[in-house]
């Protein structure tokens, strides 16, 4: 995996979840609920960078598995946020095209790399 569209992707879905993280905090809205969503929406990125430098291809799929772990925990918390008027229609909707996307490759990169095991 170099430089590829999914390292790309999470790293910039990672940037707007801290801006809107940081928009949040301003707002002093649910704190507790923006710090699990920064925390989950920032490790997708991560556990897709770690992935680059897996041991094994065993170790590379259990961290794209962890990325679309953090993937389903983010959409929650942003389904949570928006479903309490802690975002507009718009931000919702932009984030959610993004984290459907980032899932779909997630989940084809890991089915590729399970069937070459």
């Amino acid at each position: 995996m170099s430089e590829s569209i999914i390292r790309a992707k999470s790293k910039e879905f990672a940037k707007n979840i801290i801006f809107l993280c940081r928009k949040l905090n301003c707002n002093h809205t649910e704190f507790a609920l923006t710090n699990q969503l920064l925390r989950a929406g920032t490790s997708i990125g991560a556990n897709v960078y770690e992935a680059q430098y897996a041991q094994s291809t065993k170790d590379f799929i259990s961290k794209l598995e962890i990325a679309l772990k953090e993937c389903n925990e983010t959409a929650y918390w942003l389904e949570l946020l928006f479903e309490t008027n802690g975002m507009t229609v718009e931000e919702f909707d932009c984030f959610k095209k993004q984290y459907i996307e980032l899932r779909r490759m997630i989940v084809s990169s890991i089915t590729t790399m399970k069937k070459k095991l």
